[in-house]
């Protein structure tokens, strides 16, 4: 025999499915708020007032401006950038946390076998934001003024020369031994612990070459305090157009620390679109290039499509130095 329904059943009924549907609409709601509607995070995996989080605060405060909600950049230091990358890797792929990553992360994954996350796979590529220029420096005894004259010098005697950078499986490093591959020679790698004692060290005798950052280069050059051989990417630096490009001597050749803005993998097209489409507005600001340039750094806008082709492509490139010079973290 059916249970008649009575008028608590059906009242308590109703009041259930009307607050079912209130969630139900709620949550929708929630869903479809625009992107943003809180804080962003742009993780950076240095210190505070290094080049790369410099860069970071150069754009975080344009892109809050530019998205309606505040754009904070996080500083998480440690292992070249990689515990940045595994907590931005790790994160819920919605738009608010991101990373400024570097070239190092590319590099990264073909001298630690056993890193916590893939650069490739675990992130979903934003924007490219900037170029941060590498010279070649000597002492003023060597004896070389031309990128021509400087390969030849390293070719007509192998293991004569010494260089120093700032540490093994860096761009400054993994560039050198490219010249050294191309120019089919040997000069023996002396890594620091980082750049702030390379000029000295150079200007010294220490060491006859370096591999530095465009401002530490420049203003020593231009002092007569140490020669600017070459800058390794094959352009030529607004305001350093005496410093001839290395490809003048070795055709093609470029080798240039990148700076990009990553998301988790598997962040919504729509929110990168907006975060890229965000950055570009940043990057063509009329004065971002002459702020940048005081870092050193060179404004290169990238969008997420070519910029994911583009990963692959320099990850591969850093990966067959490393083989054919036979470079291991350990040296």
């Amino acid at each position: 025999m059916q249970t008649p329904r009575t008028p608590f059943s059906i009242g308590r009924r109703s009041a259930l499915a009307l607050a079912l549907a209130a969630t139900l609409t709620g949550t929708s709601a929630w869903a479809q708020q625009p992107f943003p509607n809180k804080p962003v995070r742009l993780l950076v995996g240095y210190s505070a007032g290094g080049g790369v989080d410099a860069m970071a605060r150069l754009i975080a405060p344009r892109m809050s401006a530019l998205l309606g909600q505040q754009v904070v950049v996080d500083n998480r230091t440690g292992a070249a950038g990689l515990i940045a990358g595994d907590a931005v890797a790790r994160a819920a792929p919605d738009g608010y946390t991101l990373m400024l990553g570097d070239s190092s992360l590319l590099i990264a994954q073909h001298l630690q076998p056993r890193m916590s996350f893939d650069p490739i796979k675990g992130f979903t590529p934003v924007a490219s934001v900037f170029t941060l220029p590498l010279v070649i420096v000597a002492n003023n005894d060597v004896p070389a003024k031309t990128p021509a004259e400087f390969v030849k010098l390293l070719k007509d005697n192998p293991g004569h020369y010494s260089y120093a950078t700032s540490g093994v499986g860096t761009v400054h490093h993994l560039g050198f031994e490219m010249l050294k591959g191309k120019a089919k020679t040997f000069v023996v790698h002396i890594p620091y612990r980082g750049a702030s004692q390379i000029v000295p060290d150079v200007m010294s005798g220490q060491v006859p070459i370096g591999v530095v950052s465009a401002t530490s280069a420049i203003a020593q050059a231009r002092a007569g305090k140490l020669r600017a051989v070459a800058v390794m990417n094959p352009v030529k630096l607004v305001g350093a157009e005496d410093i001839a490009p290395l490809s003048d001597a070795l055709p093609g050749f470029s080798a240039v620390p990148r700076l990009f803005v990553l998301a988790p993998a598997g962040t919504p097209a729509a929110i990168v679109e907006r975060l890229s489409d965000t950055l570009k507005s940043v990057m063509e600001a009329p004065d971002i290039a002459q702020v940048a340039a005081q870092q050193g750094a060179v404004p290169a806008y990238m969008p997420a499509g070519p910029l994911a082709a583009d990963i692959v492509r320099e990850s591969a490139e850093w990966g067959k130095v490393i083989r054919e010079q036979k470079i291991t973290a350990a040296q």
